[in-house]
């Protein structure tokens, strides 16, 4: 009987090895990355059945990375596995296209329940979140409303200003010209109200886009 196929996605070596000794007697895990953009190729190249992936993921978040994958019309099932107990994170995730959102602080046999909830085509939200997800679901916009006019492009420009990288490195990371980086920069500090670099750092460290 075929086992069902994982990717694991998240920068952390001893996570990744963790979750792999954990799933490998019931599942293939077929690989596994560190950071956002290279997700995107490997899940061309290895079309697992299911990814396992982080929030906080650098040069590309777990959840911008899921929408791209969503538009791009991958099929496999995506379950976030994350430290952010947040319900407005968790509904975004949901937004973007996961059918789970579970923490890390989760149990061995959760993580299992969440993997087969999610592969039958279910969607599995952590009990701690659960309790504020309702709550969140009423309101208009999950994060604040500037968040929410910032377009993809601005999100991924924001990351990776957040990251440290120049608008150069930003330009070649995704194939935009230098003043175009700029001109995202910009037109993100008008948008939310930003002065300063650190004020942008800060506020991508509270929006869950970079961790510590």
């Amino acid at each position: 009987m075929r086992r069902p196929t994982i990717l694991i996605a998240d920068d952390h070596n001893l996570v990744v090895d963790g979750i792999r000794g954990l799933l490998e007697p019931e599942y293939e895990v077929v690989g596994s990355v560190a950071d956002g953009r290279s997700v995107l190729s490997e899940v061309q190249r290895l079309k697992p059945d299911l990814i396992i992936i982080d929030i906080s993921m650098p040069a590309l978040n777990g959840i911008d990375c899921t929408r791209q994958l969503r538009e791009s019309g991958c099929a496999a099932k995506i379950l976030v596995l994350t430290m952010h107990v947040d319900a407005t994170l968790a509904r975004e995730a949901l937004s973007a296209g996961a059918s789970g959102y579970l923490l890390k602080s989760s149990t061995s046999a959760e993580l299992r329940s969440a993997i087969s909830e999610v592969l039958l085509g279910r969607t599995y939200l952590s009990p701690a979140v659960t309790r504020d997800f309702l709550d969140v679901m009423g309101r208009a916009d999950g994060r604040d409303d500037a968040w929410a006019r910032l377009t993809p492009r601005q999100r991924e420009v924001l990351q990776l200003l957040a990251e440290g990288k120049s608008h150069k490195e930003i330009a070649a990371i995704l194939n935009v010209s230098v003043k175009t980086a700029e001109y995202h920069k910009y037109a993100i500090f008008d948008s939310l109200g930003l002065k300063t670099n650190a004020e942008l750092v800060q506020y991508a460290i509270r929006h869950g886009i970079v961790s510590v």
